[in-house]
């Protein structure tokens, strides 16, 4: 494959990245603001985790910083509304 392919698979798999992670982020901040989260499924949260969790060692393994940046941050987003939801669940009692 050509160096500009090879460049131009990295950029897309960068841009994809930087989607795929960032998406989290108004889930949050709209938590925090509503001090609600009740609507986020636990168990979407549970098959996120372990996903992101194998992406992160899979990409670690390869040695290839895209994938284990973007799913490192993603392990951290989803850890994050975990948290939040259990925490504004446990404040609503």
């Amino acid at each position: 494959m050509s160096e500009g392919r090879v460049m131009l698979w990295s950029i897309m798999g960068t841009i994809a990245a930087i989607c795929t992670t960032v998406g989290f982020i108004p889930q949050i901040i709209q938590g925090i603001k509503t001090r609600e989260l009740k609507d986020v499924s636990p168990v979407m949260l549970s098959l996120l985790l372990v996903g992101c969790s194998l992406w992160l060692a899979y990409g670690v393994h390869l040695k290839n910083p895209i994938i284990a940046l973007a799913n490192g941050f993603t392990l951290s987003f989803v850890v994050t509304i975990f948290f939040l939801r259990t925490l504004f669940k446990r404040n609503k009692r």
